[in-house]
């Protein structure tokens, strides 16, 4: 099965799990501009909703010394806005400026990326997390002196309120970066699958919501405790506000955080969970899009690799039955092969091209093949149409057994069907040859026959000599196909009336003679009204 014809099983329209990140067919440059906004305008928007809960924690929340106070204009209205709109442009400048850098390799849709490229690729969200958390230490570091000046109480709200943001910031930055970055992170696992993860995992993504939905809050609702009871000035409507306003965001935004990770968790295992369907329903061509940098990317990763193995081992088995035929192959991959045989009731076909070795001398290698091509399609389409088994081609000569290795209720009908529509078509085709067609039923055995390191199906028997001697005669009769009196009353009464029994001769290397069975003068050609349905009851 050629690598094109594998097709992405993906959740919805995107095969990276969300249809902001786009379509499985999108263009490597609006890609990478997709990729680029989205990581500016989440971490952008992540920032911007820190900076208003900083504000809510330091004026309303945390207790201390008012800020809202006709002292502190200039420090809230000119120098927190002025600090703000700085840290927001140097964090777009050098945010945008590093990602281009780094990953600008991801314009080119047949660039496969160099180990130092996958490296800084997978290093993205944590510099990002890194550059956020700067800018905000550089916030707190500007702004603590300016508030310490006009009153020391502010520096304890200042910290726990900067520190506290900064913190939920930079955990939604690094979740923010790999959710937009999953094309790209696509693209590296592709170009190296065995590259060892370095995410935080579905582990450390659990222990981060966690720290941001519950263990922050309560941490501060700590904090403010301690400090309490330490002496800090607080009276108890404050601490009120505090508990309401902490819990709060607790039960909402640990809520909306818990679920923006199993979202995470869930698109991988969906997509799996697509092909698998697809898996179970015959369709090998699938293959998962690995995006994930965690475990869930390595489960991603092992499903591609088992249908790999899938495909493989159902080539060789399609190879397998080619070369020797898809029953035999059926029985072989289903029981332990060993060497012997068994016997069973079976019937045989021997069909062989008429001047062949005139028709080798006097043409070119690759039309002789052809022509042999062309002369096997016939035969093969039609044994196997009536339940039967080409064994062996022998040159220009075939071999076709009906019974065995898959029983058959009816094989001699089935056989003498076959040889009548085989004769059909090659009088109606377009063909340049003729062919002799010998049908015999009887006891044979069937069975391997070789050596433990090399053995092949094959079937023995008084039939198949009687098939192949019979074709020699048919060589030389008007009609082409011969049977035997014993063959034609073997069969189910449905084929009998299509045959016409005839002269009894004695066949080379047989001591008894065998009384011959053509087809009827109707049937001679291309058989009566009747041989279409005979087909399909043998199929």
């Amino acid at each position: 099965m050629a690598d094109d014809d594998v097709t992405t099983a993906a959740l919805g329209p995107s095969p990276w799990g969300s249809r902001l990140l786009g379509p499985a067919g999108e263009q490597a440059g609006m890609q990478r501009i997709r990729v680029q906004v989205l990581l500016t305008v989440g971490l952008t928007v992540a920032n911007l909703i820190g900076m208003a809960l900083t504000t809510v924690l330091i004026a309303f929340v945390l207790p201390g010394p008012d800020t809202l106070t006709p002292d502190m204009v200039t420090l809230n209205f000119v120098a927190v806005p002025l600090v703000s709109l700085t840290a927001l442009v140097v964090g777009f400048w050098w945010g945008t400026v590093f990602g281009l850098r780094t990953l600008y390799w991801s314009r080119d849709p047949d660039q496969i990326p160099t180990v130092p490229e996958q490296a800084a690729t997978g290093a993205v969200p944590r510099k990002l997390v890194m550059m956020q958390a700067l800018l905000w230490l550089g916030g707190l570091a500007v702004l603590t002196p300016l508030y310490a000046r006009a009153d020391p109480g502010f520096v304890p709200k200042l910290v726990l309120g900067i520190v506290f943001s900064a913190i939920v910031v930079c955990a939604n930055s690094y979740l923010i970066a790999e959710f937009a970055l999953r094309p790209i992170t696509a693209r590296v696992l592709e170009a190296a699958p065995s590259r060892p993860r370095r995410g935080l995992g579905v582990f450390g993504r659990t222990v981060v919501v966690w720290v941001l939905g519950t263990g922050m809050p309560v941490a501060l609702l700590m904090v403010v405790a301690v400090m309490t009871l330490a002496g800090w000035h607080a009276s108890g409507q404050r601490l009120a506000v505090v508990v309401l306003a902490l819990g709060g965001a607790t039960l909402v935004f640990g809520l909306l955080l818990m679920m923006l990770t199993l979202s995470a968790a869930v698109a991988p295992i969906r997509a799996v969970r697509t092909a698998m369907r697809r898996v179970e329903d015959g369709d090998l061509r699938v293959a998962v899009t690995v995006y994930d940098g965690t475990e869930l990317g390595e489960l991603q990763s092992g499903f591609n690799h088992m249908l790999t193995g899938l495909r493989e081992r159902e080539k060789m088995r399609d190879l397998f039955g080619r070369h020797v035929g898809h029953d035999v192959a059926a029985v072989a991959l289903t029981r332990d092969p060993e060497l012997g045989g068994t016997e069973c009731e079976a019937a045989a076909l021997f069909i062989d091209i008429i001047g062949s070795t005139t028709m080798t001398a006097t043409r070119p290698a690759s039309e002789v093949v052809a022509i042999l091509n062309d002369f096997f399609s016939i035969v093969v389409d039609e044994v196997e149409r009536c339940g039967g088994l080409i064994n062996k081609f022998e040159g220009d000569a075939a071999l076709a057994v009906f019974g065995t290795p898959a029983p058959h209720s009816d094989a001699a009908g089935a056989a003498l069907v076959a040889a009548r529509n085989i004769r059909r078509r090659l009088v109606y085709s377009d063909t340049e040859f003729d062919a002799g067609i010998g049908v015999a039923a009887g006891r044979v055995v069937a069975g391997n026959v070789g050596s433990d390191r090399r053995y092949e199906f094959t079937v023995i028997g008084d039939a198949v000599n009687e098939a192949a001697r019979l074709c020699e005669l048919a060589k030389n009769d008007d009609v082409r196909v011969l049977t035997s009196a014993a063959t034609i009353a073997a069969a189910a009464t449905r084929e009998q009336i299509h045959w016409r029994l005839g002269e009894s001769v004695t066949l080379r290397g047989r001591t008894r003679p065998t009384r011959l069975g053509r087809p009827r003068t109707a049937d001679r050609i291309a058989g009566n009204s009747h041989a279409a349905d005979s087909v399909g009851k043998y199929e």
